[in-house]
């Protein structure tokens, strides 16, 4: 009688924890005698550790030039999976040794997303997830979970693409458009744009192309154009009466209220909205579902109370 017998993939055992210390010291500090001053060990005990985890993995991670140690492209990424990982492992275990009292969590967002509109909203998210404490770290625009391990979660807008292993979860309409301080001169259809200063933020310099794509207007060529190094900036510059940029409402939403700040073409929405992003491995935390829960909540209640496209 012939019998299936099933065939188990053989694991391929993990590399030693302290040399997967040594070599994320390496990644994180970039020389052995810094990884070394911070392991509290001598360079050669990192470089040994280093040896045999190229020997457990049978290829090079290391180029050795002149007595210098840099991370060959297999190195690069495994240092950025080991730095993940420790993060994770951190995390945990912090949560672990901290069950029943505050768990802090390290929260990302761009500038002025972080400043204008999740700032205001701290209290009434810790006061509404108990035991929670949310710090924000303001973030470049273009940053992902991948270059900060340090960060548990991270707010994105329309335009970030996450990589296959984010979650991402949609909590709110990303609604963006052009702004000008109150009492400026305000264009009365698109192509009057073409006669105003435009306000443009180096980190997100396409933000003008697709709200001309997004809102189906036409693209004008601006009568001068003014760059500034992020959209905190331009956001400033139009506070000033400098001309007109293009901004998320949700970053500027306090100023259109009290009429410090004109939308003349009201809103467009991106597909996506704001999300919140989070590494796989810490999508059923629970501080990252009570976040994402409350997140949610708050932009349903927000719907409808600024003003869509007006173009």
């Amino acid at each position: 009688m012939q019998t299936d017998e099933l065939q188990l993939k053989p694991v391929r055992p993990l590399p030693p924890l302290n040399a997967l210390r040594a070599f994320d010291a390496l990644a994180r500090c970039g020389s052995l005698r810094a990884a070394a001053i911070e392991l509290g060990v001598v360079p050669g005990a990192v470089r040994q550790q280093l040896a045999s985890l190229e020997e457990h993995f049978g290829f090079p991670l290391l180029d050795r030039q002149g007595g210098r140690v840099t991370l060959n492209p297999a190195g690069r990424r495994l240092a950025d999976a080991v730095g993940v990982a420790f993060a994770i492992v951190s995390r945990a275990a912090d949560e672990i040794s901290s069950s029943g009292s505050t768990v802090r969590l390290r929260l990302g967002a761009p500038m002025p997303m972080a400043s204008t509109w999740l700032m205001p909203r701290l209290l009434a998210l810790q006061r509404g997830v108990a035991g929670l404490e949310v710090d924000i770290v303001p973030v470049a625009v273009n940053q992902s979970l991948t270059d900060m391990p340090e960060i548990d979660a991270l707010i994105v807008g329309g335009e970030y693409r996450p990589l296959p292993d984010i979650a991402a979860a949609a909590f709110m309409d990303d609604r963006f458009g052009p702004v000008l301080a109150a009492g400026q001169p305000c264009p009365g259809n698109t192509p009057d744009l073409a006669e105003m200063t435009a306000l443009v933020a180096r980190n997100v310099p396409y933000l003008w192309d697709d709200w001309f794509r997004e809102s189906g207007s036409a693209p004008v060529r601006f009568r001068k154009r003014i760059e500034v190094d992020d959209l905190t900036l331009a956001l400033s510059a139009a506070r000033s009466g400098l001309g007109v940029t293009i901004a998320p409402a949700a970053s500027i939403e306090a100023e259109l209220r009290a009429g410090a700040l004109e939308a003349p073409f009201g809103f467009v929405s991106r597909p996506t909205g704001y999300r919140l992003c989070c590494r796989i491995a810490d999508r059923d935390r629970k501080p990252i579902a009570a976040l994402r829960a409350w997140l949610l909540a708050e932009g349903r209640r927000l719907e409808g109370k600024l003003p869509s496209a007006a173009v």
